[in-house]
């Protein structure tokens, strides 16, 4: 006999959450903490966490334009929500992960081309972080579209 819909469904559902998930949605969820604490105090001006940057560097933080603030919201806030929905698995999380990845390009092409945060923070240590903000969002993007289309987010 073959399953019924509703029995292929029940199986879908209780699948079980394969390990790499946790991992991943354990470590994403740090990392996108790392990125929503300095989004913080950044916006709060913490003079503690703020004191590392040069005069030049709060200068170019503070005079961000607020349209490139929502992009950063997004791309700090949505890698937080998508890693909590990633970890319950939610399939929405694949968009918000989308939307995070999109939010992080937008800022850091304005932060690097539409004004001078390569001249004021251009050293190769700020760049290669950077790099590794936008691969690691495009990453997370990647697997949580593979995870949805494995039936493992629902």
């Amino acid at each position: 006999m073959s399953e019924s819909p509703a029995t292929t469904s029940q199986a879908s559902t209780n699948q079980s959450t394969p390990i790499h998930l946790w991992i991943v949605g354990i470590v994403a969820l740090l990392w996108s903490a790392m990125g929503a604490m300095d989004f913080v105090m950044t916006m709060t001006k913490n003079e503690a966490y703020m004191g590392q940057f040069s005069a030049e560097e709060l200068e170019f933080f503070y005079s961000i334009p607020t349209w490139v603030l929502g992009t950063w919201f997004v791309g700090v806030w949505g890698g937080v929500i998508a890693s909590i929905l990633m970890l319950m698995r939610k399939k929405i999380s694949c968009q918000i992960y989308l939307a995070s990845f999109l939010g992080a390009l937008i800022s850091t092409f304005h932060n690097y081309v539409l004004s001078n945060g390569l001249e004021v923070m251009g050293t190769a240590g700020a760049i290669a972080f950077t790099a590794a903000i936008i691969l690691v969002a495009l990453a997370l993007v990647l697997y949580s579209r593979a995870m949805v289309q494995r039936g493992v987010l629902r």
